[in-house]
C-alpha cells in the first residue's frame, strides 16, 4: 500500500508564497523534485471492530476502531437512526465527551423519521442526528436534530458553534421526478437548500433560501468576513463554487441569518473557464465573483428536475462562472478553502466514469484574502486516488480525503508536502456494493478520527492510536 504516492507541485506553484497563497500547502512546490514516497503510518492489515468483532477496516500497525450508532438501531429519544450516513462534524462536548452532527443523505418521499409534527417536511426522510460519545466510540446519547430534509449530504461545522447541512437537491412538488422516479408532488416542501443546527439543540425548520436552491454539497465559514463558501454537485451539468454573503456577520450574531447575497467564482480573463479538465500542475488563477440575481426560484410552469437543477449554475455561467466537475467535499484552515472536484482532471486509463467530467479527481484551494485558486493535486491514477468526496484536515494541516470510487475505497492522506498515502481501506459490504466513506472528521483534541461507511447499513466508526509517527 505504501507504493502509493504521488506529488503535487509544479513551476507555477513554486511562487505560491509570492503570489499570496496561505495555508498548510503554500509551500508544497519547493519539495516537487524530491520525489520522495511517503510511507504515511504504514502498510494496512485487516483490524476488528471492537464492537461486534467483524473486519470493516484494514488500518496500519497500532490503530484500533468502534463502530457504532447503525441504520435501524434506537435513538435516545424513542426514534431509529435513519441510514445513509454521511457529512458530519465533531464539537467538545462536557466532560471529555465528544458531540457530532452528523447527516443522513435520504432520498425520497418516505416519510420524516423521529417527530413529523416537527419536520420542515413531513413527507421526507433526510435531516441530521446529534450524538455525544467518548473519544473511542461509546454512545452517551443519541437524538434526532432536524428531519423533513432531504438528501442531505454534507455541509460543515461553523466557528460560532453550529453544524451547517445541505440538502443535494432540488426536488418539491413544484419540480419534475428525479433520477429515482419518485413522486415528488408527494412532498410538501420545496427542498435544495441549507439549514443550521445549534450543536447542543435543534434545527429550526427555517431554510436559508438566500443561500440558493441547488444541489448544495459543502459549507464552510471564513470566520474573518463571515463568508460562507459552498460547494455544488451536479452529476450531468458542470458545477460551480459560490460564497454566500448574509446580512450580518454570523460571529457577532451567532447564527446565520437568511437575506444575504449569492455569488459563483469565476477566473478574470476567462470567461467560463472549464477547471473540470485536466489542468497544468500547480496552476494558479486570479478570481473574481458574479452575482445571482434569482437563488430561489419560482416557476409558473413546472420545470423537469434538470431544468431546476441548473437555473443557479446557469445564472453564474452566463456571466463568465468557472466550471468545475461534481463539487463536493470542502474544509477551511488558516484562511484557505480546499475543495474537492470529484471527477475533475484528465482522462486516466481506468473506464471514464458517468456523469460531467473524465477525471478521477482533484483538489483546489482557494486563498481567502488574495481571491487566487490553485491546483493542489489531479490524480493521474484511480490507483492513487479515486474519486474523492468528502474532506477534512488534521491539527497538523494534512488532509483526509474519503474516497467514493469504484473498487476499493480508501481514506487516503494528503501530506502538506504534496504525497498522498493510503490511511484505511474498508472491507467491502456484502449487502451494498457502493458502500462508501463520508464524513471523517477529528475530535477537537486530534486523538480520535470519526467517519462514516455510507450505506444501507450504515454506521459510524471512531478510530484511534499511534498519530505521532504519521502525518496526520
Amino acid at each position: 500500500m505504501e507504493r502509493r504516492h504521488f506529488l503535487a507541485g509544479g513551476a507555477t506553484l513554486a511562487a505560491g508564497a509570492a503570489l499570496g497563497l496561505g495555508g498548510p500547502f503554500q509551500g508544497v512546490a519547493a519539495h516537487a523534485e524530491t520525489r520522495r514516497r511517503h510511507r504515511g503510518y504504514g502498510g494496512l492489515r485487516p483490524v476488528r471492530d471492537l464492537r461486534d468483532g467483524k473486519v470493516r477496516l484494514h488500518l496500519p500497525e497500532g490503530f484500533r476502531y468502534r463502530s457504532f450508532n447503525p441504520a435501524g438501531s434506537p435513538l435516545g429519544d424513542g426514534s431509529t437512526t435513519p441510514g445513509k450516513h454521511d457529512g458530519m462534524a465533531a464539537f467538545r462536548g462536557p466532560r471529555g465527551s465528544v458531540v457530532l452532527v452528523r447527516n443522513h443523505e435520504v432520498n425520497g418521499p418516505v416519510g420524516a423519521f423521529g417527530d413529523r409534527s416537527a419536520a420542515y417536511d413531513p413527507m421526507a426522510g433526510g435531516g441530521t442526528c446529534t450524538l455525544r460519545v467518548t473519544p473511542w466510540g461509546e454512545v452517551l446519547d443519541a437524538r434526532v436534530s432536524l428531519n423533513g430534509t432531504q438528501m442531505n449530504c454534507s455541509g460543515g461545522p461553523m466557528p460560532w458553534g453550529s453544524w451547517v447541512t445541505c440538502e443535494e437537491t432540488v426536488n418539491g412538488p413544484d419540480v419534475g421526478n428525479d433520477f429515482s422516479g419518485a413522486d415528488n408532488t408527494k412532498l410538501t416542501q420545496k427542498h435544495g437548500y441549507l439549514f443550521e443546527v445549534p450543536v447542543h439543540g435543534k434545527g429550526e425548520s427555517a431554510p436559508i433560501r438566500s443561500a440558493g436552491r441547488f444541489a448544495h454539497e459543502s459549507a464552510v465559514c471564513d470566520p474573518r468576513t463571515g463568508a460562507i463558501y459552498l460547494t455544488e454537485d451536479c452529476f450531468d451539468a458542470p458545477s460551480g463554487f459560490y460564497r454566500y454573503l448574509p446580512p450580518k456577520n454570523p460571529m457577532r450574531t451567532g447564527r446565520l441569518l437568511d437575506g444575504g447575497r449569492l455569488q459563483m467564482l469565476a477566473v478574470k480573463g476567462r470567461p467560463n473557464a472549464d477547471l473540470s479538465q485536466g489542468q497544468p500542475k500547480g496552476v494558479v488563477y486570479e478570481t473574481t465573483w458574479v452575482d445571482i440575481d434569482d437563488p430561489d426560484p419560482t416557476w409558473t410552469v413546472k420545470p423537469t428536475n434538470a431544468e431546476a437543477l441548473t437555473h443557479v449554475s446557469s445564472q453564474g455561467r452566463a456571466r463568465g462562472a468557472a466550471l468545475f466537475s461534481r463539487l463536493e467535499g470542502a474544509v477551511f484552515d488558516r484562511g484557505v478553502v480546499h475543495f474537492v472536484s470529484t471527477q475533475g482532471g484528465a482522462p486516466v486509463t481506468q473506464p471514464v466514469p458517468a456523469g460531467f467530467g473524465d477525471g478521477r479527481g482533484q483538489i483546489w484551494a482557494y486563498d481567502t484574502r488574495s481571491g487566487r485558486l490553485r491546483l493542489v493535486v489531479e490524480s493521474p491514477s484511480a490507483d492513487l486516488l479515486d474519486l474523492p468526496d468528502n474532506i477534512t484536515h488534521s491539527r497538523r494541516g494534512a488532509l483526509v480525503l474519503c474516497e467514493d470510487g469504484d473498487e476499493a475505497n480508501y481514506l487516503r492522506g494528503l501530506t502538506t508536502r504534496g504525497s498522498l498515502f493510503d490511511f484505511a481501506r474498508m472491507e467491502p459490504v456484502a449487502e451494498d456494493p457502493g458502500a462508501e466513506f463520508a464524513g471523517s472528521t477529528f475530535s477537537p483534541d486530534g486523538g480520535t478520527l470519526f467517519v462514516n461507511i455510507q450505506s444501507k447499513v450504515g454506521m459510524t466508526l471512531a478510530i484511534w492510536g499511534p498519530w505521532h509517527r504519521g502525518p496526520f
